[in-house]
């Protein structure tokens, strides 16, 4: 009878079929050995995965606002792992001040390449995006640069902003964008591609491109409906409206708005506090948990609660869920490896 229902099309087997190879996609993403529970399963590994990856280069400059030390590959992205009580928390930090931290070729570059090395290291625990210029996140594409592309470029240069947004959304740790001044176009696409936004009250965020005659190109038509809802995210992009943070937070779009401080980095040192808020957190589970939320919001409930089944079963014979049943029974907290 399933065998029947199988092979006639558009019929539950088909469906039951196409769920089971979305699921198994999306166990694919967690790295070789992975597999699915029940009917599904087939030979397991164990959970070794996320190899560590890149690591930051010694003797960077001396350390400011609590940051240890500093990847120099381009000015104009600043790349920090922090130590000590931060340790596992790595900041990207956007510097591009003449330009209002706008996407040039080069800072979408730096950006790949960064993240192609973070979404590999198993130390990374959490990722910090914000910007290194007071009063300015991103003010989206290099107009500047983008006037003197042909027709031809421009296309293709957007593509390559869409691609490392999307890089950035899948990676496989919690990020965190902190707002701490202008997101306008790209930057807040930027933002959006983040698991978790902060704001301070000042700052100003939105999708402007009808202004110029086009659209979002880097998400944002995707992302912003997912974030806030179709009816207001129509209203946001038709309008090119510009909210802050206290309207960003009324929405839905920011989780979390601050008062801005003398330094001007309010946002960021909330999204500090968040991101050390998951450090003790078992790695593994952090990964698949985000994993199983990303996959399960794009499918019906029924595929969603697969997914979460399958993600769940990576997390049985690690040895940081034994870990934490020890710790548990000692009354200690857990030291887990990610392993």
């Amino acid at each position: 009878m399933a065998a029947a229902a199988a092979a006639a099309p558009g019929a539950l087997g088909a469906l039951q079929a196409g769920r089971a190879r979305l699921v198994a996609a999306c166990c694919a993403r967690l790295g070789p050995g992975w597999r699915l529970p029940g009917s599904l399963t087939g030979p397991r590994v164990g959970p070794a995965m996320w190899a560590r990856g890149w690591a930051p280069v010694a003797g960077g400059s001396a350390p400011r606002r609590g940051y240890s030390s500093e990847v120099k590959t381009e000015d104009e992205l600043r790349v920090r792992y922090l130590e000590e009580e931060n340790r596992g928390i790595v900041v990207l930090g956007i510097n591009r001040a003449y330009a209002k931290n706008s996407f040039s070729k080069n800072l979408v570059k730096m950006l790949s390449k960064a993240v192609d090395a973070l979404k590999s290291d198993k130390k990374v625990r959490t990722i910090i995006v914000r910007s290194e210029v007071p009063g300015i996140f991103c003010a989206g594409a290099d107009l500047k640069e983008r006037v003197k592309m042909n027709p031809s470029e421009v296309g293709p240069f957007v593509s390559k902003i869409r691609a490392v947004i999307n890089e950035i959304a899948n990676l496989p740790v919690p990020t965190i964008a902190a707002i701490d001044g202008l997101a306008l176009g790209g930057g807040l696409e930027l933002a959006l591609a983040c698991d978790i936004r902060v704001a301070a009250s000042s700052a100003k965020m939105g999708l402007v491109e009808t202004k110029l005659a086009i659209i979002p190109g880097g998400g944002g038509t995707q992302r912003l409906p997912r974030a806030i809802g179709i009816s207001l995210a129509k209203e946001l992009i038709f309008s090119a409206r510009v909210l802050d943070g206290q309207e960003a937070k009324a929405v839905g779009l920011i989780s979390h708005v601050l008062e801005q401080n003398q330094e001007g980095d309010a946002a960021y040192r909330k999204a500090l506090d968040l991101a050390r808020e998951f450090l003790p957190q078992g790695p593994v589970a952090m990964r698949v948990a985000k994993l199983a939320i990303n996959q399960g919001m794009e499918v019906d409930l029924v595929t969603g609660l697969a997914i979460e089944e399958a993600c769940y079963a990576q997390t049985i014979s690690t040895k940081d869920r034994l870990e934490g049943l020890l710790a548990f029974k000692e009354k200690r907290s857990p030291r887990y490896k990610g392993e």
